[in-house]
């Protein structure tokens, strides 16, 4: 088939195929400048960690001003561009006003921020020093974008929060939507394979291993078979939590409680107290232990076999 027959081909396809088009329409953001200014705000973030040269403080004025600048043009733009595909009012006022928003909290973030790089030193007998967490650590960048993502899905921005945290993905293999809210002193061992969903919320000082899934048990489904937006889906993490690798916490009414333990490969749907050691034992049963009094309740293997209901 000539070149011209695939041209003529691939029209048809676009007026037959409806969905993945976006023709006539308003500019979409841009993969590549969402991208740029990922990495732009893990600079400003974390001055003279990621620069070719050393950063001085004689120069740090003038340079974080300059860096802010063109942050805060592009940044400006993207998110009128999707302010716009979402059909919005006032997409270049409201695109201004939700830049300098989140440019104004960038302080705080790094407060929090720093609370995780210490959290993975404090949590990693491996780690030996806090430039190596900074630099080495892919849970630092992760996690740094989801809580810049966060804010601007609190405003209501479309598109861009999961365009920034899918920058980190693509990196990392850790997929934390921009939804989930996030405690402080949080770290993410090994950082791969971690699913975190929309409607999680996680404690002080929780520490997860590589293989987690905080997903949901199941949809609730309108009239019409589809899934309903909105709803609480994801579990609730309490605070001081360790969960550990392969484990998988599902369902939007399940709470880990404070102090708690769960085990790897642990598959929970139900809650459990504050203080608990969630395990499996064998093949057979996956027990649920207090960590002082050491009294169980058990879960046998076919009740979680009959439970198989579930979507991630």
């Amino acid at each position: 088939m000539s070149l011209q027959h695939i041209k003529e081909a691939m029209l048809r396809s676009y007026e037959e195929i409806g969905g993945i088009n976006h023709l006539d329409g308003t500019n979409l953001p841009s993969e590549g400048s969402i991208n740029r200014l990922a990495s732009d705000l893990m600079h400003l973030l974390f001055p003279g960690f990621f620069q070719q040269s050393p950063a001085r403080k004689d120069t740090l004025l003038q340079a974080t001003g300059a860096l802010l600048e063109s942050v805060a043009e592009r940044l400006r733009a993207e998110i009128e561009k999707a302010l716009r595909s979402a059909d919005l009012p006032e997409p270049a006022e409201q695109a201004q006003a939700y830049t300098t928003h989140l440019l104004e909290r960038l302080p705080e973030i790094r407060t929090i921020v720093r609370t995780d790089v210490e959290a993975a030193y404090v949590g990693d007998p491996a780690a030996r020093s806090l430039e190596e967490i900074i630099l080495a650590y892919p849970c630092v960048l992760v996690i740094s974008l989801q809580r810049i993502a966060h804010v601007l899905y609190r405003l209501g921005v479309p598109i861009i929060p999961r365009m920034l945290t899918e920058y980190a993905h693509e990196r990392t293999g850790t997929d934390i939507h921009p939804g989930a809210e996030i405690g402080s002193h949080f770290f993410i061992d090994h950082c791969t394979g971690v699913v975190i969903g929309e409607t999680t919320r996680i404690g002080h000082h929780v520490k997860i291993y590589q293989g987690v899934t905080l997903g949901a048990k199941s949809f609730e489904l309108d009239d019409h078979g589809n899934p309903v937006k909105g709803v609480k889906r994801h579990p609730d993490i309490g605070n001081h939590v360790t969960i550990y690798p392969g484990a998988s916490i599902l369902g939007g009414r399940t709470v880990v409680g404070d102090h708690s333990v769960v085990g790897s490969n642990v598959w929970l749907m139900k809650s459990i107290p504050p203080d608990s050691i969630v395990y499996y034992q064998g093949e057979v049963t996956s027990v649920v232990r207090d960590k002082q009094s050491r009294s169980v309740s058990a879960t046998s293997t076919r009740e979680k076999t009959e439970a198989l209901d579930w979507i991630i």
